[in-house]
């Protein structure tokens, strides 16, 4: 049995997309340490499998990213030769390469590391491993942990899970809708005034909604319940953590969002989605998994898999031409949730997760 490192530096849904990857290394793990980023630290402390969560600013992953400090890095290599991890394996987006880290992990002593990767790695890597492409960024991960020699338990599904003990009781019972209207990057955003259309569409309904956002999105989440009227509509925008909107997904009929973390965590706790997908990253890859889905959106617009965070081109034209009619016949399609079973219930509960955040100036 071994300590392994998972390193997963990304967001949240990038971290959450890494769950069924974690429980196999976990299936045959004495301890498993998660290495991710500021912004993927507290879905890492929801995932099954996982005991610990160091947390370090990547500035070749940060959306943010500050200037390369040598004292920041030195910080996470004294941090990883306490913890003394006998493997690592890198996991990566399929556009990123995994040798920086793995070089860090090297200089910091351990002995026998894992990735992805088409370049030559030298002896930066013990475990070069090449997977088919196009692949979901799930299997993508098990793929690699599976070449590692690890494999999820009998009984798990691969699905993506969070740890039930992680998750608040609601107040609400009975149907309602999560309209998340913000999107981690604008360019997959859908313009506020289809949102808003929506909603007023299924207060005319007489649909139950609640509206659900980060603490920079109260003003958008705000425009988006008032345009629902009065009634059943409650505006979360800012109110909740990952863990509580969690919750609140996992209660939901169904979740409209955009290609952002939130439509991952509803993946998670086993709700459909409506997912208003800019095709900028490929959908193949990237599309909420395990769950019911609905796609809208223009596949073969020019933005395809440019990977752009800012629309270039006048209009939106991949997200701006589906209107609310659509998203609405859309959650129809789905038709009613099934809640016999949720696919956390087979996950391992693991140890609740520590985390460990790597100070200076980039964490």
């Amino acid at each position: 049995m071994t300590h392994v490192l998972v390193a997963r530096l990304d967001n949240a849904g990038d971290v959450l997309l890494a769950g069924p990857a974690v429980r196999a290394v976990a299936a045959g793990a004495e301890r498993v340490t998660l290495l991710c980023g500021p912004q993927g630290a507290e879905a890492g402390e929801l995932l099954p499998g996982v005991d610990s969560v160091v947390q370090w600013r990547c500035p070749w992953i940060d959306p943010d990213p500050a200037p390369v400090q040598a004292e920041h890095v030195d910080r996470l290599l004294a941090t990883v030769r306490a913890l003394a991890p006998d493997r690592a394996l890198v996991l990566t987006s399929f556009h990123q390469s995994a040798l920086p880290t793995a070089l860090l992990l090297r200089l910091a002593g351990v002995p026998w590391i894992g990735a992805v990767s088409t370049d030559f790695s030298g002896s930066l890597l013990d475990l070069r491993h090449r997977p088919p492409d196009g692949l979901h960024e799930v299997e993508r991960a098990l793929s690699l942990v599976r070449a590692a020699g690890y494999a999820l338990p009998d009984g798990d599904t691969g699905c993506l899970a969070v740890r039930s003990s992680s998750l608040p009781r609601q107040p609400w019972s009975g149907d309602f809708v999560v309209l998340h209207p913000g999107a981690s990057v604008p360019a997959r955003a859908w313009p506020v005034h289809r949102w808003q259309e929506l909603a007023r569409l299924l207060a005319e309904r007489g649909r139950r909604v609640v509206v659900t956002g980060g603490p920079s999105e109260r003003a958008l989440t705000a425009g988006v319940a008032a345009a629902y009227g009065s009634g059943d509509v409650v505006d979360l925008g800012g109110r909740t953590s990952l863990a509580e909107l969690a919750g609140v997904l996992g209660a939901a009929s169904a979740v409209v969002a955009a290609n952002t973390g939130p439509a991952h965590l509803a993946a998670a706790v086993g709700t459909p989605v409506v997912s208003l997908f800019a095709p900028t990253v490929p959908f193949e890859r990237w599309r909420p998994w395990g769950v019911p889905v609905v796609a809208l959106g223009r596949g073969d617009a020019p933005c395809r898999d440019s990977r752009v965070t800012e629309c270039p081109f006048p209009g939106h034209p991949c997200l701006s031409a589906v209107t609310a009619a659509e998203a609405l016949h859309a959650l129809d399609s789905l038709g009613p949730r099934a809640r016999t079973s949720h696919p956390w219930s087979g996950a391992p509960a693991g140890a609740a997760a520590l985390v460990q955040t790597v100070p200076g100036g980039l964490s």
